[in-house]
């Protein structure tokens, strides 16, 4: 990105923010790094991607039973089956703050934190990973969900927005503001006087404050610096050129794909994911699938229940069939994103796929009895970062006496309490924001790290 010659927003380490008429020395951030520490052009960057599939899975379906190289495919996860060398599937991890919790898995996903009605969100490992990438692209992060909020979150625990619809997702990325870019950089100099004045006003209202409202104001004085980081950075990226897009690639990606329209609406938001990679717009991307409350149907897989509804299946076999199928074909999806990540060059001529790691997966284990242990998991790509696939990774070893598909109830009981207590989602996450270049030895409530 050396052709972002104004680097307007850089900021010096030694800057404060003056608002409240006390010096406040600003954290490490972003917007301090020069452009040209960016790496050289031969150098893949890292990239990452979250994919949610809600309410778990159907466990006897999915589930496989054999550790290490010799696995064999499970009938849900047979659509996976040609990328064996570049997958890992992992079963036995949880998350501790999820566990007797019924719903808001998905909140926590990539945050290893609490729920419950007191307790806060903290930050996600996507938008850990943004803060080391996010100096070298247009965009920290994407995030695209289908039916409620993104998987990111600030590290103020604030939820960031999605988008759903695919030419606006593309139109967001790929196409000039409207109006131009001087009204956009009006408009971004507008914001950032808004926050100026948003500044003063704190000022006024410091000395009325007690103690509980002056920790509220440590976390919104949090906000208004990422927001004024943000719209700098905007302003700046207003004069570097966008990527030169090919006709397939906008036929294939800049269109509206109606969601009952399943598959070609996943495929859609997959190449749009590639797309964004491969011209390095951003390198961190989220998708949800839903959440586990209100996840849509799949009318031309013969799906017209939503997958909430399908999940709490009671023992029918009609509906356990349909919760299977349904799991075999968002698989299938992933399958086609991995795929075209590996079909796609990346700037050093090599398969997207090596520079990109991928996880599949849910906060849940088994919807139908709100089982949040054994989440089923699957991560891929990355082998340009030291990721070796091949083998299934299981954390249930040597702590259970082995998976009872035939007694549904014993292997359930699996889904609902962890076998491995030490086995924490976390410990995932956190090898995954090593990779990506995080310094960092913990992450959530991790107690080590996951070796893949």
């Amino acid at each position: 990105m050396a052709n972002l010659l104004s680097q307007s927003w850089l900021l010096n380490r030694r800057h404060t923010l003056r608002a409240l008429g006390t010096c406040i020395p600003l954290p490490f951030l972003e917007c301090m790094v020069p452009l040209q520490a960016a790496g050289t052009a031969d150098e893949a960057p890292r990239r990452s991607a979250f994919i949610y599939l809600a309410n778990g899975v159907h466990s006897l379906n999915y589930q496989i039973t054999k550790p290490g190289a010799d696995y064999q495919f499970s009938r849900s996860l047979k659509p996976l089956e040609k990328h064996r060398d570049s997958i890992t599937p992992i079963s036995g991890l949880h998350h501790p703050g999820s566990l007797g919790h019924h719903h808001n898995c998905i909140n926590i996903w990539l945050t290893g934190g609490q729920i419950g009605p007191s307790a806060r969100n903290t930050i996600s490992v996507d938008q850990k990973m943004a803060q080391v990438t996010a100096q070298h692209t247009r965009y920290p992060s994407m995030e695209i969900a289908l039916t409620q909020g993104s998987l990111a979150w600030t590290s103020d625990g604030v939820q960031l927005p999605a988008m759903r619809r695919c030419r606006e997702i593309f139109a967001s990325l790929f196409e000039e503001p409207k109006g131009g870019i001087a009204a956009q950089r009006r408009a971004l100099r507008r914001k950032a006087s808004v926050l100026d004045d948003n500044l003063a006003e704190v000022r006024r209202l410091e000395q009325k404050m007690g103690a509980a409202d002056k920790g509220r104001l440590d976390q919104y004085l949090t906000s208004v610096r990422e927001a004024e980081i943000r719209t700098r950075r905007a302003d700046a990226w207003l004069d570097t050129p966008l990527p030169k897009i090919s006709d397939e690639d906008r036929r294939r990606t800049n269109r509206d794909v109606p969601k009952t329209q399943a598959g070609d609406y996943f495929r859609t938001v997959y190449d749009l994911m590639v797309l964004a990679f491969q011209t390095d717009v951003t390198r961190v991307a989220t998708f949800s699938l839903g959440g586990e409350g209100d996840a849509f149907a799949i009318p031309e897989i013969g799906i017209t229940e939503s997958r909430h509804q399908l999940s709490h299946h009671g023992g029918d076999p009609g509906y356990m069939e349909k919760l299977t199928n349904y799991d075999t074909f968002a698989i299938e999806q992933f399958g086609y994103f991995l795929s075209r990540l590996e079909e796609t060059q990346d700037l050093n001529g090599r398969s997207l796929l090596g520079s990109t790691m991928a996880l599949f997966g849910s906060g849940m284990s088994y919807g139908h009895s709100h089982g949040n242990a054994n989440l089923p998991l699957v991560l891929a790509g990355g082998s340009d970062l030291g990721l070796k696939h091949g083998r299934h990774v299981d954390f249930n070893q040597g702590h259970f006496d082995g998976y009872t598909l035939d007694q549904p109830g014993d292997h359930y009981r699996l889904c609902s309490r962890p076998a491995n207590s030490d086995a924490h989602m976390s410990n995932l996450l956190l090898l995954m924001a090593q990779r990506m270049g995080v310094e960092t030895d913990s992450f959530g409530d991790s107690n080590g790290v996951v070796e893949v």
